[in-house]
């Protein structure tokens, strides 16, 4: 058929959910055609259908519900069954959306009602006439139309009640008696008011008074019955006056039609429009309904909480047991956080992924939600067990109570996420209450991180170099690549203060590369201008660029385009990064060295016991970096602690035969303590300022 896409293997053809759809709906109604007829009626409404969904408009599918009437399958068991059925099949054979399909099918679902109530209509005439024509004509004739109104009172589909205009019934048919399961005897003396639960007994008060004056001939309405055991029963109430020969209001003729499968049904595509359907908890939409209530000022000092949950590691998870594991956790949680919040009347929500979010409307301050959430987070991290694995999460959370006048939904959103984005990087599982000052500097850590794509897109980053100063000779040794962005509103901003976002959101390994090629095409350029005295660029590489698996192609690219000689290029390496998961080098290391690439491992001697696995290792030196390095400029001598561990790391270097270069070196005393200590290279303030590629060529120029 048109439009419906090719369904995978193993999945239902067109056909076959044509085939079920007719089998299950063929016996319930008298439907004047054979099961082959049957078959390609529906098979044509099917394609139309599947057209409505591509975006045909509405009328398509409300004039599908009115052909399934025209066929006579009236009964509503016909139409639950439909829309059970095409709900569950049509996904399984093209890809719809969800919301797309619960409209469409809802268009159905009320083309189907408007064709059955114009029936019911015609119906109802049939017996008012019937009724009517009994009392008026000559007892012959009454006698035959009796006979044919009983008839139809006694064999219709619809619930019928002779009423007076009162409301006191005094006649029903078998329909009536089992759509309310109450016999004919507890019916008939009763009034109308008692099939009805008490939020409709308003509306049906006046739909029987303007009857019964006569203000119309004609009424319609859906009301909720309530059966001793508890489930509900669903009619639609057609009612009719009848007029005596002087044309005075005479009774009511009440046509109950059941549609409680149709309204579950509808009642369940609106859970589902709502309802997140791997979770079962509110959706966005839901969500969104519920802050819109909650920020409603409908008295002075009403307040808010709003909380945003975000789990620990799940990426882990999925990663290693699966998604479907993933996704039972997920269902776990959310079932812990809906049973928590249900008792302290707020709302659980999935926003997505692995984030949750609790509304608590009406709070009564800060120290109750946070009770709640510390509640929620020792559920959370109850052992889950799930088949053979016991799973432990945690979660981090972001908190906002305030005050509901003066803020709104997008405000009340956008804070609590930035709050757990500070609960994040503050350590993870806990929670952080909402800090104006704290989060306004989130909020910008947030706003660069946003910009930085279009920044580099847009040629906002560049980059310097900062010299490294041979501490024998006082000589330019080589250069590090900065990256530097000239931010409209905040000015030029240093590395230190995009790195990390970069690393967080996975721009770092697009960031380094282009930092690797501009650094190689101002290197091919002093190269080419001052041949053998061109200082080396340092680039230094972040740990996910390291374990990148386009590094290696990438680096060959940029020298082949750039012209580099390979010997004329350092890379600086974690120590982290030169290790796989199994602790043994990475081939990349012995890849760069045959290349001719220098390698340089910074942040060298952060963890003193395993200096030793970097003997052996294609390395051209070390980095020492940290704070312990400052007190060495000290003039009354440096701290004996940090002295001691820029010797062990010096020392450490000495060992592995690697010459050692300090960073952060900002006075001639802190550098002539390092040349003493062994150290043969310094970068920092002592060895230059930040310098432009061209700053660093006239340098050298000037120089030799």
């Amino acid at each position: 058929m048109p439009g419906t896409g090719g369904p995978a293997v193993g999945q239902p053809q067109p056909d076959e959910v044509v085939r079920e759809w007719t089998r299950q709906v063929i016996h319930t109604s008298y439907v004047p055609m054979g099961r082959r007829d049957l078959e390609a009626f529906l098979s044509k409404c099917f394609e139309d259908l599947l057209g409505a969904l591509d975006g045909g408009g509405a009328e398509p599918a409300r004039d599908i519900g009115e052909r399934l009437v025209g066929t006579h399958l009236t009964n509503s068991t016909a139409l639950a069954r439909t829309l059970r059925h095409l709900a569950t099949e049509i996904p399984k054979i093209r890809e719809t959306e969800p919301t797309r399909l619960t409209e469409v099918l809802g268009e159905l679902a009320a083309g189907y009602a408007r064709a059955l109530r114009e029936q019911t209509l015609s119906e109802q005439e049939v017996i008012q006439r019937a009724v009517s024509d009994a009392r008026d004509a000559a007892e012959e004739a009454l006698r035959a139309s009796e006979a044919r109104s009983r008839a139809v009172f006694t064999a219709s589909a619809l619930g019928v009640a002779i009423v007076t205009l009162d409301g006191m019934i005094e006649e029903t048919n078998p329909a009536l008696t089992r759509i309310f399961r109450r016999p004919a005897a507890e019916l008939v003396g009763g009034t109308v008011h008692e099939l009805a639960d008490e939020e409709w007994l308003v509306k049906l008060a006046d739909t029987m008074a303007e009857l019964a004056t006569g203000d119309t001939d004609q009424d319609f309405l859906d009301i909720r019955f309530t059966e001793p055991n508890g489930s509900h029963v669903w009619t639609q109430l057609s009612g009719s006056l009848v007029r005596d020969a002087r044309g005075e209001p005479d009774y009511l003729v009440l046509l109950y039609e059941d549609i409680t499968d149709r309204h579950m049904l509808q009642e369940y595509f609106r859970q589902q429009a709502v309802r997140d359907p791997l979770t079962g908890l509110a959706n966005r939409t839901k969500l969104e309904s519920g802050l819109a209530a909650a920020l409603e000022p409908i008295r002075p000092g009403r307040r808010v909480g709003l909380c945003y949950f975000d789990l620990d590691g799940f990426k882990a998870v999925n990663d290693s047991l699966g998604h479907p594991i993933g996704d039972r956790l997920l269902r776990q949680v959310a079932q812990r956080l809906e049973a928590l919040v249900t008792e302290a009347d707020a709302v659980a929500a999935r926003m997505g992924g692995d984030e949750f979010v609790v509304l608590v409307p009406d709070s009564a301050g800060a120290g109750p939600v946070v009770e709640l959430v510390e509640r929620l987070l020792r559920e959370i991290t109850r052992p889950v067990l799930i088949g053979a694995h016991e799973l432990r999460a945690s979660a981090s959370v972001g908190i906002v109570e305030r005050e509901v006048a003066g803020t709104d939904a997008e405000a009340l959103l956008r804070d609590a996420d930035i709050t757990l984005y500070r609960a994040k990087s503050d350590g993870r599982a806990q929670w952080v209450l909402f800090d104006p000052e704290r989060n306004a500097e989130a909020r910008d850590r947030f706003r660069l991180s946003a910009e930085l794509p279009a920044a580099m897109d847009q040629h906002e980053l560049f980059i310097e170099y900062e010299p490294i100063a041979n501490l024998a000779t006082g000589a330019l040794a080589g250069a590090t690549a900065a990256v530097r962005w000239d931010h409209a509103e905040f000015g030029e901003l240093g590395e230190e203060q995009f790195l990390g976002l970069a690393e967080e959101t996975g721009l770092i390994v697009r960031l380094g590369s282009w930092a690797l090629e501009q650094a190689c095409e101002h290197a091919a350029r002093w190269v080419r201008q001052l041949g053998a005295d061109a200082p080396v660029p340092t680039v230094n590489l972040s740990v996910r660029h390291c374990r990148d698996p386009e590094l290696v192609g990438d680096v060959q690219g940029i020298l082949q385009r750039t012209g580099l000689p390979a010997g004329a290029l350092a890379l600086g390496l974690p120590e982290s990064a030169l290790f796989d998961h199994q602790g043994d080098p990475v081939d990349t290391l012995e890849i760069f060295a045959d290349m001719g690439i220098k390698l340089v491992v910074y942040e060298f001697g952060d963890d003193y016991a395993r200096l030793g696995r970097l003997r052996g290792l294609p390395l051209a030196g070390v980095r020492i970096d940290g704070p312990h390095l400052a007190s060495l400029a000290d003039p009354d001598g440096p701290d004996p602690l940090d002295r001691h561990l820029v010797v062990a790391a010096v020392e450490g270097a000495r060992l592995l035969g690697l010459p050692a270069l300090t960073a952060g070196v900002r006075t001639e005393l802190q550098a002539d303590r390092l040349r003493e200590l062994g150290v043969s290279k310094v970068q920092g303030p002592y060895a230059g300022e930040r310098a432009s590629a061209l700053e660093i060529e006239q340098f050298v120029e000037a120089t030799r």
